[in-house]
Formats: structure tokens, sequence, C-alpha cells
């Protein structure tokens, strides 16, 4: 073999067990320290508003980390407060007219059970006396097989859902710990920012030092680039169904209109869990008329949504549109709904890799020659 493509076929196995050795070990740290990434990546966002009051007012950095974390957790807080006092308004509302909604719905499944479902089966027992016994014991097999399959299909389904109960009621203590850990963490690693600093520039070599600080601010832009993208999108379907509430006269229309925003950015689910029984429920009343409007803002949010969403995303992360709407399908298909947000963040990254010619340095480690440094 060629001394020359054995070297190239050495170092890119070494590329290859480099990058697995490490996928491994971060993949199995992350699994014991991720309350501590998590107050790492906190930190680093929350940055300049500690830099701020830190140089604006002259403040000590711990009191400025302080005030900064009670800032960001008021706000956040007050936010929860107004979400949860407009919806416990809209519930109290529910909450009178369901059940007049319910008795509509009951009465309507009865109506339709004794005027077509009935006929439908004396007809049909009518037409089953006809057939001789062989007939008559092959359907009978059959929907005994049916009815076995339907049953054991719930039971397996109920079991699962009661047998995940303990695991879902133990998570909260959990989540309870890692809150804890993360905010203590935050508070001590965003105090402290300058000192790591110092010391990641004293061990790491200058060349990898400036690459990954190149790469960790595209990130860092990319990534509040595509949660300013996500909260344009909410907003645009919250606005959206206002309006469309609004001009149909509907009741609790800023209720609807956030609930609607906020379940949107679930793509199994989306606006389609408030507007589809909502529909449904007005076209069994006979309420055509409101019916047919909730059916076309309904549709207007879909085609909003689909038209503007790749657009947004690409303009606020730097990415093309096809690039961005590829990243979406291929996360779909491959992980499902995490995939619509997992996919492009990983092009995100790939993008900010690309940009920083990690991937030419790479290469050309590969190929043994000097080419353009990580910048």
């Amino acid at each position: 073999m060629n001394p020359v493509y054995l070297q190239r076929f050495i170092r890119f196995c070494i590329v290859i067990g480099a990058a697995m050795i490490g996928g491994l070990v971060l993949f199995y740290l992350s699994k014991y320290t991720y309350p501590f990434i998590i107050a790492m990546i906190f930190a680093f966002f929350m940055n300049p508003l500690v830099n701020f009051f830190e140089l604006k007012t002259r403040l000590p950095r711990g009191i400025a980390v302080f005030l900064s974390l009670l800032l960001i957790l008021s706000g956040f807080a007050g936010l929860i407060t107004l979400l949860i006092a407009e919806i416990v308004s809209g519930a109290n509302y529910l909450a009178k007219v369901v059940p007049g909604h319910l008795e509509t719905v009951i009465r309507f499944i009865e109506e339709f059970i004794a005027g077509q479902l009935l006929p439908l089966y004396n007809q049909s027992a009518t037409l089953f006396n006809n057939l001789d016994g062989q007939q008559q014991d092959t359907i009978l097999s059959n929907i005994r097989n049916l009815g076995d399959n339907l049953a054991t299909s719930v039971g397996s389904f109920i079991q699962k859902f009661l047998l995940n109960i303990p695991a879902f009621i133990a998570w909260f203590p959990n989540a309870a710990t890692v809150l804890v850990f993360s905010f203590l963490a935050t508070f001590f690693i965003s105090k402290d920012w300058k000192k790591l600093s110092n010391f990641s520039n004293k061990v790491l070599p200058p060349r990898i030092l400036l690459g990954t600080g190149k790469v960790i601010k595209d990130l860092k832009g990319a990534l509040l680039g595509f949660i300013k993208a996500q909260f344009t999108l909410i907003s645009l379907t919250t606005v959206t169904v206002l309006i469309g509430l609004l001009i149909l006269r509907v009741e609790y229309s800023i209720t609807i209109a956030l609930v609607s925003g906020l379940i949107d950015i679930i793509p199994y689910l989306g606006t389609g869990t408030v507007f589809i029984p909502w529909i449904a429920y007005e076209v069994i009343i006979g309420n055509y008329h409101l019916a047919i409007g909730l059916i076309v803002v309904y549709v207007i949010v879909v085609v909003q949504r689909q038209l503007v969403e790749p657009k947004v995303l690409s303009s606020s992360i730097g990415i093309d549109p096809i690039a961005t709407l590829l990243a979406l399908f291929v996360g779909y298909k491959l992980i499902g709904f995490l995939g619509l947000i997992a996919g492009p963040v990983v092009l995100v990254i790939i993008n900010t890799l690309h940009r920083a010619n990690v991937f030419k340095a790479i290469w050309n480690f590969v190929v043994g020659r000097e080419g353009p440094r990580i910048r």
C-alpha cells in the first residue's frame, strides 16, 4: 500500500476514533452532570445582563448575578401568573358552559344511534340470519378475534399508563432537585465567570481557544435567533387567532388565542387541538356560521405557519430557507416532534463549524497538508 494513503487512513481512523470517544465521554458525563451543563448554558446567556449591572452600576459581581437571576425569575413568574390568571378565568367560564355543551353532544349521539345505527343493526341482523351456519360461524369468529385484539390493546395501554404513573410522580422530586442544583450552579458559575475564562485561556492552546470562541459566539447568536424565531411564530399565531375570534365575536378570545399560540409549538397537536373539536361541536348544534368562521381561521393559521416558518427560521439563524425546511423534515422523520426542534439546531451547529473552518481543518489533517486554520 502507498505510504501516503496509509498515513491518510491512519489519520482518518484517529479522527473517527476521537469523535466517537469524545461523543461517548460527553454522553456518559452528561447523564450525571446535566444540572451543571444547564447552569453553564444559562450562565453563558445571562452573562451580558450580569456585565451590564456590574459595569453600569458598579456593583460587585456576586450582587450583579443575584439581581440578574432575580430579574429573570421575576419576569418569568410574572408571565406565568398572568397566563394562569387568564386561563383560570377562561376555565371558570368553561365550567359554566361545558355541562350544557356535553348534554347537547350526548343528545346528538343518542339521536344518531336511534336514527342511524339501530336501523343499520336490524338490517345487518336480518342479513346475518339469512346466512348458512358456516358463514355465521366465520363472521362470529372474526368478531371475537377483533374484540380480543381490541381488549388486548386497551388492556396493554391501561397497564402501561398505570405503570408509568409512579415514574411520573417520582419525576417531580428529581425535577425539583435538578432545579435547585442548576440555580445554585448558575449563581456560582456566573459569579466566577472571569476566573473560569482566565483558567481556560491558560490551559487551552491559543489556536483551539480562538476556534472554540468563534464557534461558541456563532452558536450563541444562532440559538438566540432560533428562540426569537419560535417566539415570533407563536406570537403570529396568537395574534391571528385573536383577530379572527374578535371578528367572530367569540367570548374569552384572549384566553383561547393564548392557548392556541402555546399549543401551536407542538407539531403533532397544534391549533387543531383547540379548533377541530370546537368546529365539530358547532356543526352538531347547527351553528354553521361560527363553524365556517372557525374553519377559515384555522386554515389561515395552518397555511400561515407552513409558509412563514422556514422563512422566519432562516432569517433568524442565518441559514437558507431550503436547508431549514430540509432540516425540519429530516428531523421530524428521524425522531418525530423533537426533531422539529433538534433539526434546525443541528443545522446551526454544522453551519457554524463550517464557517469556522473546522471541517476544512479536519480534512487537511487527514490528507496531511496545511490549510485554513480554525478561526
